[in-house]
């Protein structure tokens, strides 16, 4: 089974979609096997997380944002803002795929760990996700 998700991003960081990915996995009856997400967008990624404290988050877009900074002057391709091109970096230096094992029809993700997609880009919008569920 392949299903396109839309998840909605209000602006640059993670945000969790781990439910709609879960009830994707359920609807398709697998029980053991495999889901794969891919995020078709050179600007985005996705990456599993902990979904218990939010500082998680933040201190991981703090440290991505310092380690890529915007209006860097090595970068040439600046035509879409300055947020462009360390958007590019970010998604070349995380996932732009993940493979979760299903087990008992369901993610066999640990206790405090979440589904994220990782945005980039300081614009709001949709952003989508290919989901692949194999049994």
């Amino acid at each position: 089974m392949v299903r396109r998700l839309r998840v909605r991003v209000p602006g640059q960081g993670l945000h969790e979609f781990t439910d709609a990915v879960g009830e994707l996995v359920r609807a398709s009856g697998v029980a053991e096997g495999l889901c794969t997400l891919f995020i078709p967008h050179t600007s985005a990624s996705l990456i599993v997380q902990e979904n218990a404290d939010p500082s998680a988050r933040r201190d991981l877009e703090a440290w991505l944002c310092r380690l890529v900074p915007e209006e860097d002057a090595l970068f040439t391709h600046t035509t879409e803002g300055p947020d462009d091109m360390p958007a590019h970096v970010k998604a070349a230096l995380t996932a732009t795929s993940l493979s979760i094992p299903i087990e008992g029809g369901r993610l066999a993700l640990g206790t405090w760990q979440g589904v994220y997609l990782w945005e980039h880009r300081h614009q709001r919008g949709d952003r989508e996700v290919v989901v692949h569920v194999a049994g």
